[in-house]
C-alpha cells in the first residue's frame, strides 16, 4: 500500500466507525423507547406482525474475583491466567 492508500483507508475507517457509533446510538434510543413502553405496560413479550420482542429478566452468577484476590491472594495468583492480544487503533 502506498502512503496515499493508507491515508485513505484510515480516513474511511474513521468515518465508518463514526457512522457505526451514530447508528448504535440510534438503535439504543429505539430500544429504550420499546423497553420503557414494555415496563410501563408490565409486558415481557410483544408480538407485532412478524416480530416478537422480549424484555425479560434473568439471573447471572459469577465469581467475585476482587473478593477472592483480597481474601485469598495466593489462590487467586495460582489460578490467574494472562492472555496476550492485539489492539487495532487509528489515532
Amino acid at each position: 500500500m502506498t502512503t496515499t492508500d493508507i491515508i485513505k483507508a484510515a480516513k474511511d475507517y474513521r468515518e465508518l466507525q463514526t457512522m457505526i457509533r451514530e447508528l448504535e446510538a440510534e438503535a439504543e434510543a429505539i430500544k429504550a423507547n420499546l423497553t420503557a413502553h414494555m415496563d410501563a405496560e408490565d409486558m415481557e413479550t410483544i408480538k407485532a406482525d412478524c416480530f416478537t420482542i422480549r424484555w425479560t429478566s434473568y439471573n447471572s452468577t459469577r465469581l467475585d474475583t476482587t473478593a477472592i484476590k483480597r481474601e485469598m491472594p495466593e489462590l487467586a495468583a495460582r489460578y490467574t491466567v494472562t492472555n496476550t492480544a492485539r489492539r487495532f487503533q487509528v489515532a
